[in-house]
């Protein structure tokens, strides 16, 4: 064994025993599995040519095993006179099953830019742990800032690059750089888009529609946390798949404030015992108790003079 050393005979393959050889394949295997640990870019791909294009034809012969799952989540933001709101709540579904209501779903990058997570779970965070890597570095070799848009183009590539291969994930950035506060939309379909109101997820529909109907640019810092709140707690309320605790984010060039994390029972105790009065009424939210009597009544008045027009027609 020792003149086996001394010429390097050892390091042949032919040379080692089976144990030495099952070892040294495991320790291949697990270089290549935590490959992403040295360049978190790299990730394992399946083994077979074209995976964008011949996954779907292997799916498809397998019953049982499914490549879009189901998920649901309630995010938003927008932008006013004040700067940035972020808003999202905190349930994690797979399907019909409630696997958390503490996912944190706005994630905070660095101390001025936040990211919100919509989609696969695991997807979302394994990328915006990259991304906060990719602005930790250039924070330190270039000694400023990364651009907003430059962290949204990140993403776009990194989506276009994992497209077609099972990545669900559908993200907002918002932050504050020498251009000022910008809100921008990057999906695992490579979209990048830039906007002042956006919303994702199963209960956006709803959210949306509360926006719609209470944003101003010149908004106050109260009015604008109150309408996230509405719009997020209105969702929740509508949406299975939405629900836990609302956290709400403001971002200004000073940086970001976690403003408040309540939960949607507290939302709907505050919001349902509202008192009605007539100075109030244009500005309920469209789906709170008071509004929903007036509009009853409004319906029976409605329904009354349809009915006297039909018979004197």
């Amino acid at each position: 064994m020792a003149l086996e050393e001394i010429c390097g005979l050892h390091k042949f393959g032919f040379m080692k025993g089976f144990d030495a050889q099952v070892k040294d394949w495991d320790l291949q295997q697990l270089q290549v599995a935590t490959s992403n640990l040295r360049n978190p870019y790299s990730l394992m791909a399946p083994p077979f040519e074209n995976p964008a294009e011949n996954l779907p034809k292997i799916l498809a012969q397998c019953d049982g095993v499914r490549m879009e799952f189901d998920h649901g989540t309630t995010t938003l933001g927008f932008k006013y006179q004040g700067g940035l709101i972020l808003c999202a709540d905190s349930r994690a579904t797979s399907g019909q099953y409630i696997g958390s209501q503490s996912m944190k779903k706005i994630v905070e990058l660095t101390s001025y830019m936040l990211g919100t997570l919509a989609g696969g779970a695991a997807d979302c965070v394994y990328w915006d742990r990259v991304l906060a890597r990719e602005c930790r570095l250039h924070e330190l070799r270039y000694k400023s800032r990364m651009p907003v848009d430059a962290a949204a183009r990140i993403m776009c590539n990194i989506s276009a690059e994992y497209k077609g291969m099972g990545l669900a994930m559908g993200m907002m950035l918002a932050g504050c750089d020498d251009e000022g506060c910008k809100l921008i939309y990057v999906d695992s379909e490579g979209m990048r888009s830039r906007g002042s109101v956006f919303s994702v997820g199963s209960g956006s529909p709803y959210a949306l529609g509360v926006l719609d109907t209470g944003y101003r640019w010149h908004l106050t810092d109260e009015q604008a946390y109150d309408l996230a709140r509405r719009a997020i707690y209105h969702a929740t309320s509508k949406d299975a798949y939405s629900g836990g605790i609302v956290r709400l984010y403001h971002i200004n060039d000073k940086g970001w404030r976690n403003v408040s994390n309540t939960d949607c029972n507290e939302l709907h105790d505050l919001f349902c015992q509202e008192p009605t009065t007539d100075n109030s009424q244009s500005h309920m939210p469209c789906t709170s108790k008071a509004w929903i009597e007036q509009k009853l009544k409004q319906d029976n008045v409605q329904a009354r003079v349809a009915a006297v027009t039909m018979e004197k027609a």
